[in-house]
Order: C-alpha cells, then structure tokens, then sequence
C-alpha cells in the first residue's frame, strides 16, 4: 500500500527529460514551498508521466501529488519523490499566514495609539 502527498509551491526549476540508456526517462522538477522558512523540492517525473510538466513555467504556482519511493543501492538508500499529478494553484502566495501590522498606529483613524489615558 503506497500513501500519496501533496505539495504546493512555485515552479523554481523545469530540468530536461533525460533518458538512459535502458529506455527509461525522467524529468525533474524543483518546487518553492511557501512555508514559513521556504525549502526547495525535487520531485522526479518517470516514463509518460515527464510531460506533466510540460504545461508550466517557472515561478507558476502548483501542487503536485507525489508518492515517496526508496531503495537501496550498494549499501546505500536512496529516497526520491515520484509525481502523478500537477495542477495550477492559486494557493501558494496565500498560504503564509498573514501577519498583522505591529505599527501601533490605527489605520482608520491614522493615529499612533500612544494618546491613551493611562
């Protein structure tokens, strides 16, 4: 049983597709996250699935559902996430909480607050 995720950020990086030489092909994709300390995503594209990402730009808005793959290799393991799904989102630039103005000055009256009685 495989679980899916989903990820939303902004298009930073469209690789090429690359294919090797047993006819295996796979594309790239680096995503932006708007989180409070914004990371940078890789999410790997394999076989008919690289032209998902052939219908957007750098810097576009997305959410990708992806599933987590590993394996080992030699000793080592390795962890890539695997995209099937891309769709264009607004959501990215809203998902920062919006921080209030700490100013002290009130925007409907225009004052600085520091007139108070006590």
């Amino acid at each position: 049983m495989s679980n899916s995720y989903e990820i939303t950020g902004k298009v930073k990086v469209i690789g090429d597709v690359q294919t090797f030489a047993s006819g295996f092909t796979k594309r790239e994709v680096v995503l932006t996250t708007a989180d409070e300390y914004p990371q940078d995503v890789k999410i790997e594209f394999v076989k008919d699935r690289c032209a998902l990402a052939d219908k957007f730009r750098v810097g576009d808005a997305v959410t990708v559902a992806f599933n987590i793959r590993g394996n080992e290799y030699n000793g080592k393991y390795y962890v890539s996430l695997n995209g099937w799904k891309v769709s264009a989102t607004t959501a990215a630039a809203s998902q920062r909480p919006e921080i209030p103005d700490q100013s002290g000055v009130d925007e409907a009256t225009g004052e600085d607050g520091e007139n108070l009685p006590f």
